[in-house]
């Protein structure tokens, strides 16, 4: 397996660009994470906003600098509302992320997110086990849970990336981003993470975002992962869930002042 390590510079430039641009991101995520989601992004300097009926979510996304379709809680109506908006993003040239959520465990999802890789997303960001099912490979996912280690899904990744022409992040211990040629590794973060709602489903609005930015897309969306785990690391220092997030929203808000400094 051939990775290369994200040079912590790209980590910097990118919180960089985020508050010069301050990209607003369509945001249709599942109804557990929005809060969390929102307060993720406005730590970093993007510009959140949540518009999920289906003639309101095509016309919004025309205009956002960014679309996340997260399919945590999906529902046939709001299947139809992400598809309108994927379909006037990419008529508007505008970039979207697609955040697999369970895929491979229930087929609604499975369905609907194997027919939208089709249509020409900028990034796709899963844990492994959505990965290597959203590519057809066998996996052990449980739900939201991945039995599978990064590593392992790294092949798939690297397929999916070929075959969708997006950047694929697959988030571990270890978060691999390829765009099929070439792989980063990213390093960090906490256990703590996988102990409360929303990390994976937050950094998927960051990738989303950070998609926006100009620059090559693969550093970009490393370095979202890597802007993510270091505030992570930071955040579970002496600290339990509870006060994890708070936590963990005020780090990212440092890598967010840190270039005024």
């Amino acid at each position: 397996m051939q990775a290369d390590l994200l040079n912590s510079a790209h980590r910097t430039r990118t919180a960089h660009l985020l508050q010069q641009h301050a990209p607003l991101v369509h945001c249709m995520t599942n109804d557990v994470v929005q809060t969390f989601t929102a307060n993720v992004l406005l730590a970093l300097g993007a510009s959140p906003a949540m518009v999920i009926d289906a003639g309101e979510a095509a016309q919004f996304s025309a205009i956002a600098s960014a679309l996340l379709v997260n399919v945590g809680t999906l529902t046939q109506p709001r299947a139809q509302a992400m598809r309108a908006a994927v379909d006037a993003a990419n008529r508007a040239g505008t970039p979207w992320t697609l955040d697999p959520v369970a895929v491979g465990a229930l087929s609604l999802r499975s369905e609907f997110c194997r027919e939208l890789v089709h249509l020409h997303p900028a990034a796709i960001r899963g844990n492994a086990s959505e990965i290597m099912a959203l590519a057809g490979a066998s996996s052990g996912g449980r739900g939201v849970d991945s039995t599978d280690t990064a590593a392992a899904a790294l092949p798939a990744a690297q397929w999916l990336a070929r075959e969708s022409g997006a950047v694929v992040a697959v988030s571990g211990e270890v978060d691999y981003i390829t765009d099929g040629q070439q792989t980063l590794a990213v390093h960090g973060g906490s256990p703590l993470m996988t102990r409360v709602v929303g990390t994976g489903c937050a950094l998927s609005a960051v990738v989303a975002a950070c998609c926006a930015l100009p620059g090559e897309r693969l550093h970009n969306v490393a370095a979202a992962c890597a802007m993510m785990k270091h505030a992570g690391a930071q955040a579970a220092e002496g600290r339990g869930p509870g006060s994890f997030i708070p936590a963990f929203v005020d780090a990212l808000h440092a890598q967010h002042m840190e270039v005024n400094a």
